[in-house]
């Protein structure tokens, strides 16, 4: 096939598809804390995105749980309920037990439309029966084999306080009932990433303490025909995920500008075949060491990535428009003159419908040591604010509480965050300095305060458990507030500031005035130098200034 058929075809399903996520994960030993981390941007056009909370509880013998579909919430069916079920606030649990994921789709007959169990649902109700990623493993695969998996091809991320463990499933087809998977160990001195392509090859060389898969995962693919050579050579990402362009340019491309802005070892090798060009390369590695320990901070910002300082960079062609935006609109693929474009696909993207950056520490009792940095919309627009896992409540402005997709609160945090980011998106260049510093201060005053709340959190676990708790409840509820606020009030100094076109003089936030009282003259900025010249290449004289 030509590449450009390959990139139609995969871009007709993927600008269609509610599945494009990234996560990046990252081992205890390189990390710069000793925290295991995983992040995740769930990226949806039209999804309201909100926090979950399911408390602890008990539940009789013979209780039933209803299971409804994550996305669509469509009533399934029924399993039987755990006997005891644990705390989750957004992705983790009160053992410290994290899950996010990325969908990468894979062979569509394999998708078994009449299973009971799509990811969403596999993930919160593992979250309330698991205590650590093994477990976890072990209770996923469990259920899908009991209840059948109704999803496409998932990659989870699955993380515990020592932990990091990358798993892929897909599915047996229509009544095929049960899944096949695999789930590799990330070293704990190492970093890994998947962003909607299937990133497990070939697994059998790994230590089978750190490497745990179906029994029938390569049966299955010979009884289906997709593959014939032995058990030692079989790759479960060519087989039931091969890559096309799609797969590379949308998917790879962002796990490439992950490892290329950490790993140790050059990525430039692998740019050829995360850009699409070269689809029989070799792979680029599960996972790699990271040139420097990660701290919270560098994952953020890593999930606000955009191609910058890359040959894939979005700064540097007529699409970033006149403010230089690094933000496309989709769909990702467009047609002009009979043949087929595409745009870049980055891990910091509008759609983002809610992002999460999950800590998990070891050496802290479990009710301290897990926190979920939580932020709703393109995770370049937001301050992350801390929610520890020991929760009993969650933020109200992160819940389905204020609004929904189509229905618009100041009491939403999705809806502001949305607000302030669409208007900066056309005049990028222009705002998005002023939502980058308010961004940089919040996120550093709740790191600077982590380690005085924290400590204040173990004296009273020493002394009265339940107290500690609330104390960090309503830790995570203020800091959720504060920022919501202090968007808010973003939102309506960007308006004032940027009206018209023009730029109201201000410092350090306060708009100047005049002796008499009113506003400062207004600054025309024009456009930016790139604009300029762009214009005069692109219309020659016509806009030339006569000389006298």
């Amino acid at each position: 096939m030509k590449k450009s058929v390959i990139l139609f075809l995969f871009s007709a399903f993927f600008a269609n598809s509610h599945y494009a996520c990234t996560n990046f994960l990252v081992g205890k030993k390189a990390s710069a804390d000793g925290s295991t981390i995983i992040s995740y941007n769930a990226d949806s056009y039209g999804c309201y995105g909100v926090m979950q909370y399911f408390p602890a509880a008990r539940h009789p013998k013979g209780t039933m749980r209803k299971v409804y579909d994550w996305e669509s919430n469509k009533y399934r069916g029924e399993i039987a309920e755990a006997t005891e079920t644990y705390n989750v606030v957004g992705n983790i649990n009160e053992h410290q037990l994290c899950i996010g994921e990325t969908t990468f789709g894979g062979r569509e007959e394999l998708v078994d439309t009449a299973g009971l169990l799509d990811y969403g649902s596999l993930i919160y109700i593992t979250l309330q029966r698991a205590k650590n990623a093994r477990e976890a493993i072990q209770t996923m695969t469990s259920l899908v084999a009991e209840y059948g998996y109704a999803s496409e091809g998932e990659t989870f991320s699955i993380a515990d306080p020592n932990e990091v463990w990358v798993m892929e499933m897909v599915g047996k087809g229509i009544n095929g009932r049960g899944a096949v998977w695999v789930a590799v160990r990330i070293p704990d001195d190492c970093v890994s990433a998947h962003a909607n392509q299937s990133r497990i090859h070939k697994f059998m060389h790994y230590d089978k303490k750190d490497c745990l898969y179906s029994k029938d995962i390569v049966s299955f693919a010979r009884q289906k025909g997709l593959y014939s050579g032995s058990d030692e050579d079989f790759d479960f990402a060519n087989t039931y995920c091969p890559l096309d362009f799609g797969g590379a340019r949308y998917c790879e491309a962002r796990v490439w500008s992950f490892y290329n802005r950490w790993a140790q070892e050059d990525m430039g090798t692998y740019l050829n075949y995360a850009a699409g060009y070269d689809l029989n390369a070799a792979p680029m590695p599960l996972y790699v060491k990271p040139k420097k320990k990660l701290s919270v901070a560098d994952v953020e910002n890593a999930m606000r990535d955009q191609y910058e300082d890359t040959p894939l960079r979005m700064d540097n062609d007529p699409g970033m428009g006149t403010y230089q935006s690094p933000y496309r609109p989709r769909p990702l693929s467009w047609e002009y003159d009979g043949k087929k474009y595409f745009n870049e696909r980055p891990t910091g993207t509008q759609q983002t419908s809610f992002t999460f950056v999950a800590q998990m520490r070891s050496w802290l009792p479990n009710a301290i040591g897990g926190v979920i940095w939580f932020g709703h919309d393109d995770a370049n627009m937001i301050a992350y604010t801390p929610v520890y896992c020991c929760a009993t409540e969650v933020p109200d402005c992160y819940t389905k509480q204020f609004g929904d997709d189509v229905t618009f609160s100041l009491k939403s945090a999705f809806w502001v965050c949305n607000w302030v980011a669409n208007m900066v998106y056309p005049r990028y260049s222009l705002l998005f300095p002023d939502v980058k510093k308010q961004r940089e201060a919040l996120e550093k005053s709740y790191f600077d305060k982590q380690s005085e709340i924290e400590g204040e959190a173990q004296k009273l676990l020493a002394k009265a458990p339940q107290k500690a708790v609330e104390y960090l409840t309503q830790y995570s509820v203020n800091t959720a507030h504060t920022m919501l606020d202090t968007w808010i009030k973003l939102g309506t100094f960007l308006i004032v500031k940027y009206n018209d076109t023009v730029v109201k003089p201000e410092k350090d936030g306060q708009f100047l005035r005049t002796p008499e009282g009113l506003g400062a003259p207004v600054k025309a900025v024009g456009y930016p130098e790139e604009t300029r010249r762009r214009i005069v290449e692109q219309t020659g004289n016509r806009f030339l200034v006569p000389t006298p």
